[in-house]
């Protein structure tokens, strides 16, 4: 029988990306909050409460590393974006354009330089530390800064980003050191698990595929430069931090109320995400054909992890186990079984309103990836 590496720190064999279904009387206490009929002060009660709630279920599910279900943000990444110093909360004429849907308007936008000092972040973070049970870690989500490159590529703000900072290095730098900042405030604060959670490799892996299926021998050293320019801010942000922080990073194509942004194999980003990003695991989508084979994995070096994400958030539909199984030995021809993990492809919420599926059943698909996780490594 083989023996595999017991796993004491994130990624665990089983594991989830982050985000959870609100419960109803969160987006009531929400909406009635936008609308001026209770406080701040009343809001954040009903987040507390129903947060440590999330936590014992969380535990109760055998999780070894638990989040806060993101129950305080709208968002998956702007909530973030406007706890950075120098930001602002704006509405633009479109949201973002899924496959199905076009999401709420929100974005963000620049008030002066970036910084990352008493990002509020910080604080939910330590709510969650005082509230899990002895031995259970806690995993601290944010949008990878990549992301918030990405937010000003949007051409609604790319005239405000040139008005702040006319040099682009310049904005680069100050993404990579606000992050620095509050990374190293969350250390601080007693975080050892962060997670960047990054869209940006999915976007280019559609964009790669359009390009190439108008022109199979189109020029893409564009995208490739702007790859490597993601490459580079991700990496500064996380440099020179202390070697007991761990940090990973999830990666998807879009999850918003199960619907989805992006197609394409992960190819085109193998050489530069998988092989360059100074990250200690990948949490990949694989719950659909959209996401390619498992071929590119074999650029991720065999010291690091890969969660495979082959269990949907998107629907309440429950996966054959033997199917994952033979998918996750699948995986494993291009990457040492050892260093795979199993969790599902995204959150169940990655914005306030959802996925399409119950309560009852994200639950059940944890349990499902625990079965079949404890199946494979034991």
């Amino acid at each position: 029988m083989t023996e595999f590496t017991p796993r004491t720190v994130s990624p665990f064999r089983y594991d989830v990306v982050g985000s959870f279904l609100r419960p109803q009387e969160l987006k009531d206490a929400r909406q009635k909050f936008a609308a001026g009929q209770i406080s701040r002060e009343d809001l954040t009660a009903v987040e507390d409460r129903l947060i440590i709630d999330l936590i014992h279920k969380e535990e109760a599910a055998g999780l070894k590393a638990v989040t806060d279900g993101e129950f305080r943000r709208s968002y998956w990444h702007l909530d973030f974006f406007w706890g950075l110093q120098g930001t602002k909360h704006v509405n633009l004429k479109h949201g973002y354009f899924f496959h199905d849907e076009e999401t709420r308007n929100d974005s963000v936008q620049l008030t002066g330089k970036l910084s990352g000092e008493n990002h509020p972040f910080v604080s939910a973070f330590k709510f969650v530390q005082d509230h899990v049970s002895e031995g259970t870690q806690v995993k601290q989500t944010i949008p990878a800064p990549a992301q918030f490159l990405e937010e000003f590529l949007r051409p609604e703000n790319q005239e405000n980003l040139k008005q702040v900072y006319p040099n682009i290095a310049d904005f680069d730098c100050d993404v990579a050191s606000a992050y620095h900042q509050v990374i190293e405030d969350l250390y601080a604060a007693g975080c050892r698990t962060l997670q960047l959670d990054d869209c940006t490799w999915g976007i280019s892996v559609n964009n790669f595929a359009n390009l190439k299926k108008k022109d199979p021998n189109a020029d893409t050293s564009q995208l490739v430069a702007l790859q490597e320019r993601f490459l580079k801010v991700n990496n500064a942000a996380i440099a020179g931090l202390p070697d007991d922080l761990t940090i990973n990073t999830h990666v998807c194509r879009g999850n918003y109320h199960s619907t989805w942004a992006a197609a394409g194999g992960y190819g085109p980003v193998a050489d530069t995400l998988f092989a360059q990003e100074n990250v200690k695991a990948f949490y990949l989508e694989y719950d659909s054909d959209r996401a390619g084979g498992f071929e590119p994995l074999a650029k991720v070096p065999d010291e690091k992890y890969v969660v495979l994400g082959l269990v949907t958030s998107k629907n309440g539909e429950l996966e054959d186990k033997q199917t994952i199984i033979d998918r996750i030995h699948e995986a494993a021809k291009f990457h040492p079984l050892d260093h795979l993990c199993l969790s599902p492809q995204c959150g169940f919420a990655s914005t306030e309103e959802g996925n399409i599926l119950t309560e009852d059943q994200q639950w059940a698909k944890v349990t499902l990836v625990k079965e079949i996780a404890k199946e494979v490594w034991g």
